[in-house]
């Protein structure tokens, strides 16, 4: 079934046919400009330049399957669409009206049908993306340029969340980093909690001890809640305790809830005793976290702060009182890479552009294409369909086509999908 966001993407690439149109009022109309696309409230399309007649209009275009649509969504009564200077339609069923009273000129558009025929044999595909058996009819140069704007649309929405938490910390770039990188170490399970507690301990306090590693693992067991979930038997949880007592009187300190974090179905290495025991090692190993990152320059410098090993009683121990066999536990080349991807490299291109320092930002784009690709279902899925991902700003653009485009059968909007769409005729 016929969509409206079908109705835009002809009138967006200039798809409609014929070219000249006549209102129902019998005047002609000449597209001069479609106008640029309004995915927010409001008309479909704003600065448009439309002559009808004699006259060159500027200002919006409205799109409907019906032209009764307009009524039936209110816009008779919107003063949002006041300045709508053409109604398009593919069935032109009523005479419409704004707000003021002024009848809205229509015309009914049509198009070739071969395109709606693509259009339908592409949304009627039920494979892992739409375009899986298609995608070796399109260009792989011009995938590969496609792919260049995804890794920029996925690095700007990260960069988006820090400038929300940016603001909320009042400009506090350290506080910033802090907070974000502390949901990154929780990665997907665990960052909730991760988060919650980096808000409860601020990371004034956290720098006051940086010197003590044991205070500083004190702090964060003990604002986890996790050393109230052990029968303190063990003589390494019990003195946390005691040193967390001390120091939560002393800061007016509350834990969260040791029962948010997960362990479950996870591998030991992530464990969230394990990454609070990593982190604690790498506030450990630096004066000042965030302006050590801004000074380093490449991918082997951030991991070796970030590769630090955990405190001697974790080299037997994934959980409090249960011993395991001999292992240091220094943060994986896998977790490492997410983060490098997830949290460094959107800092730095964003503290690159906000301080005119342009060389931050060359940094970051080239450290993505420096890592290799993301090894995961998704990558080899797209591998599968002709589509290899040779370095990790690849596999994250691939990971965008799929969740922001793919999934949501975004397809008119995709470059890929449009090619597929309006190939052939």
């Amino acid at each position: 079934m016929m969509k409206e966001d079908f109705l835009h993407f002809l009138w967006k690439h200039r798809l409609f046919e014929p070219e000249k149109q006549t209102t129902s009022e019998g005047e002609s109309v000449d597209i001069v400009n479609v106008g640029r696309h309004n995915i927010h409230a409001g008309p479909d399309f704003f600065d448009s330049r439309i002559k009808i007649g004699k006259t060159l209009w500027a200002g919006n275009v409205e799109i409907h399957l019906r032209a009764s649509d307009w009524n039936r969504h209110g816009h008779q009564t919107d003063p949002l669409y006041g300045n709508t200077i053409l109604h398009v339609v593919a069935e032109n069923d009523a005479v419409v009206y704004n707000k003021a009273g002024a009848s809205i000129p229509t015309i009914e558009i049509g198009w070739p049908l071969w395109i709606e025929y693509n259009y339908d044999a592409l949304m009627k595909q039920h494979d892992w993306v739409n375009c899986a058996s298609q995608i070796n009819k399109i260009d792989p140069f011009r995938i590969r340029f496609f792919l260049n704007g995804m890794a920029i649309e996925r690095l700007q929405q990260k960069i988006g969340n820090i400038e929300t938490l940016l603001e909320s910390s009042k400009g506090d770039w350290g506080e910033t980093f802090y907070l974000f990188l502390s949901r990154s170490f929780g990665f997907r399970l665990n960052g909730d909690p991760f988060e919650m507690l980096a808000r409860s301990l601020p990371l004034s306090i956290l720098q006051k001890h940086k010197d003590q590693r044991f205070q500083l693992e004190a702090l964060l067991f003990g604002q986890s809640g996790l050393c109230h979930e052990y029968l303190l038997l063990d003589e390494y949880p019990l003195a946390l305790k005691t040193e967390y007592d001390f120091l939560a009187a002393k800061y007016r300190l509350k834990p969260i809830a040791g029962h948010l974090w997960k362990f479950m179905r996870m591998h030991p290495l992530n464990f969230p005793t394990i990454r609070l025991a990593q982190f604690a090692g790498l506030m450990h190993n630096c004066n000042s976290l965030f302006s050590t990152v801004i000074r380093m320059r490449n991918v082997n410098d951030y991991r070796s702060l970030f590769r630090a090993e955990t405190s001697a009683y974790w080299d037997n121990h994934y959980t409090f009182l249960k011993t395991s066999r001999n292992q240091k536990k220094e943060m994986g080349e896998e977790s490492f890479q997410l983060i490098l991807v997830n949290v460094l490299v959107p800092f730095l291109f964003l503290y690159g552009d906000r301080n005119n320092k342009p060389e931050l930002k060359e940094i970051a784009l080239s450290m993505m294409e420096e890592l290799p690709a993301e090894n995961n279902t998704l990558i080899r899925h797209w591998a599968a369909a002709g589509i290899q991902a040779f370095n990790a700003l690849e596999s994250q653009a691939l990971i965008q086509l799929h969740h922001e485009y793919c999934e949501p059968r975004r397809c008119l909007e995709c470059t890929i999908g449009q090619k597929l769409i309006t190939h052939g005729g």
